[in-house]
C-alpha cells in the first residue's frame, strides 16, 4: 500500500469514532508497518494524532495486525 493511499483511508476512518473504524485503522497501520516500516507508522501517528483520536498506542508493533 502506498503511503498516500494509507493517508486517504485513515482520513475516511477519522470521520467516525466507532470500534470498527479503530480496527480499520489498525489494519491500515499493519499494512504500512509491513511495507514501509515502523518509521512510516510513527509519521502517520504524528500526522493524524491517532493516539488521541482512536486511543491507539504509537509504540505497538502493528506489523503483526491482520495476518
Amino acid at each position: 500500500m502506498q503511503l498516500s493511499r494509507a493517508r486517504e483511508l485513515i482520513q475516511e476512518q477519522m470521520a467516525f469514532r466507532s470500534g470498527y473504524n479503530r480496527n480499520a485503522v489498525r489494519l491500515i497501520l499493519g499494512e504500512v508497518a509491513r511495507v514501509h516500516g515502523p518509521a512510516a507508522v510513527a509519521r502517520l501517528f504524528r500526522e493524524f494524532d491517532l493516539q488521541a483520536h482512536f486511543e491507539l498506542e504509537p509504540d505497538a508493533d502493528y506489523s503483526r495486525v491482520g495476518l
